[in-house]
């Protein structure tokens, strides 16, 4: 669905809404820029264009304290004098309520702002600017001390903060990191986190605690654990949430009666564990169920929580929720893929005199489970067929489109006894009439055992990274002929074979791209580190050689999975084979 566009002050949409930061500036309730590491204006929502009476094209790119900064009198304010600019480079969050800003009619706007750290998105690490008109102060009074509750600037600039990080990752343990590290210490000393599984049994996943003056976030495993089941009609705080009833204060007051449930008995525990005198308890929802509950504990902190703290509370407990629903899905995803991926990825056949181990390693985002594949069977005639391939697509479809594929090759392999080449032929012609697969790469090969003991490799390529086959003295070279078009591309061309002499010893690698492909290096960098990694390890027995070689070679940052085949020629060939092996 479409975001709605927000016309700002000259009838022209503000910063793009496709864009992550921009979108998070629109749910802000007021005037909200962003600068980037240079303190140019890379972002600014529709109540900022109206407060300053500046498009949108007039902010962004500008640095914000020469466009901006002012003194009462709208003098240009020194960036020695500008305590927003020293903030900024400090990279801490500050605020201010006599400020001005320079409108685009000339007036200047007093202000009362807040300066915070954003995060880092596409464009680096940003710095988020709120800020709201205010009347000038006859008086000319200067604020007291900061009150222990967030003013609106700061409450606003908290839930922008969480729905940004909490968005921006689809692990739920990595969410749950970051749900803590918003609200302790800035909140309260003391986070705890319960959770429901999908089994409607609840876990106490979280207990942390922010130590010392540092606030050091420690961690107490002793605290965690599995919690009795929620109480269908109890009217305790954390029975309450739990049942996605309402958010409520406590103490240890509210749990030193007769229990009522389990849940009230490990309340009472971790009320005396922790020393804490006041919390605030809220339900994790999504929109289809409750998750969980948060508890805000304070011990050290003297004041107590009050009503008024909970609607925040909520909106942070909710936007969890959010992050936690979406978490959860796309690890289900995930394991779903991987279950399906696994029981397609056959078993290797045993092949008298060759050595063959296979790996497959998923991408370590939950999305980016799909089409990789490799595959090996005995061929009618005797001859061992093998073949890798990588499906476009990085989904449940790619799953299952490796698995057509894959299928269908084994049909015309068998059937046909054909060079691999026409086999490919008929694959492709298949592919795009009969299957839902837009275009796949593969090496189809077939080895074989000849008269005088040797082994023979004939292949064909489509489009695909070339095997790399190392001798025993670990020269490294890659097959490049019989190299072809992909699978799919809708063009008829003849495809070639080509055929090699595996030399005793030798081991040949089969591989996806997900091996050598890294974000910022060329295709051949990550060929060559391939190849001479596979020289160095050729000593090593096979098993050892493939994993070793996947833990030295694969990218750190790689977000594809990989499939992997080596197959090893024996070291000595076996002369004259007795004709009921032979395959022809």
């Amino acid at each position: 669905m479409a975001e709605p566009e927000h016309p700002d002050t000259d009838g022209e949409r503000s910063p793009a809404a496709t864009d992550g930061p921009a979108r998070v500036l629109e749910m802000i309730g007021t005037g909200a820029y962003l600068v980037d590491e240079r303190g140019r204006i890379v972002g600014a929502n529709t109540r900022a264009t109206e407060l300053l009476a500046r498009p949108a094209r007039d902010l962004l790119g500008r640095d914000a304290h020469d466009l901006l900064h002012r003194d009462a009198h709208g003098h240009p304010v020194p960036r020695t004098r500008c305590s927003m600019r020293h903030a900024f480079h400090a990279g801490r969050t500050a605020q201010a309520d006599d400020g001005h800003f320079a409108r685009g009619d000339g007036s200047v706007l007093p202000v009362s702002w807040l300066i915070t750290p954003y995060g880092a998105d596409d464009r680096g690490p940003c710095t988020l600017v709120l800020f709201h008109a205010r009347r000038p102060s006859a008086t000319g009074s200067r604020p007291g001390p900061a009150a222990t509750r967030l003013t609106e600037l700061e409450r606003l600039a908290m839930l922008a903060e969480t729905t940004t990080r909490l968005t921006s990752t689809l692990d739920v343990d990595e969410a749950l990191r970051r749900l803590v590290a918003l609200v302790v210490p800035r909140l309260a000393d003391w986070a705890v986190i319960d959770l429901i599984s999908e089994r409607d049994e609840v876990w106490r996943t979280v207990v942390v605690q922010a130590e010392g003056d540092t606030n050091t976030l420690v961690e107490h495993e002793e605290l965690q654990g599995p919690m009795p089941p929620v109480p269908e009609e109890s009217s305790m705080p954390l029975s309450r949430a739990l049942r996605g009833v309402a958010s409520t204060l406590a103490g240890p007051q509210t749990y030193q009666g007769p229990p009522d449930s389990g849940i009230a008995v490990e309340q009472r525990r971790l009320f005396d564990a922790t020393g804490i005198h006041s919390a605030a308890i809220a339900p994790i929802r999504s929109t289809r169920e409750v998750l969980g509950a948060l508890t805000l504990g304070r011990a050290e902190q003297p004041d107590d929580f009050a009503t008024a703290d909970l609607p925040l509370l909520e909106d942070i407990a909710r936007r969890a929720g959010l992050a936690l629903d979406n978490a959860r899905l796309y690890q289900r995803q995930r394991k779903v893929a991987e279950t399906m991926q696994n029981h397609l990825l056959p078993q290797m056949p045993r092949v008298a005199g060759l050595q063959m181990t296979v790996r497959y390693l998923p991408a370590p985002d939950a999305s980016q489970v799909g089409g990789d594949w490799y595959d090996a069977f005995t061929l009618r005639d005797g001859a061992t067929a093998l073949a890798v391939g990588d499906v476009v697509g990085h989904d449940l479809e790619a799953a299952a489109g490796m698995a057509q594929v894959r299928n269908m090759l084994r049909a015309y392999a068998w059937s046909q006894q054909e060079p691999p080449s026409r086999i490919v032929e008929r694959l492709d012609e298949a592919v795009m009439h009969i299957t839902d697969v837009t275009m796949a790469t593969m090496i189809f090969a077939r080895v074989e055992e000849a008269d005088d003991g040797h082994w023979t490799l004939w292949w064909t390529n489509a489009g695909h990274p070339p095997p790399l086959l190392i001798t025993q003295d670990g020269l490294a070279d890659y097959l490049t002929d019989g190299h072809g078009i992909l699978l799919g591309a809708g063009v008829r061309s003849s495809r070639s074979d080509a055929t090699v002499t595996l030399p005793p010893g030798s081991t040949l690698v089969l591989y996806t791209d997900g091996l050598i492909e890294e974000p910022g290096r060329t295709l051949d960098e990550g060929l060559d580190r391939l190849r001479r990694h596979a020289a160095a390890l050729a000593h090593r027995p096979l098993a050892a050689f493939t994993d070793q070689l996947l833990r030295r070679v694969r990218p750190v940052d790689n977000d594809d999975d990989v499939a992997l085949l080596a197959l090893r020629a024996p070291s000595r060939p076996r002369p004259g084979r007795p004709d009921h092996e032979r395959a022809r």
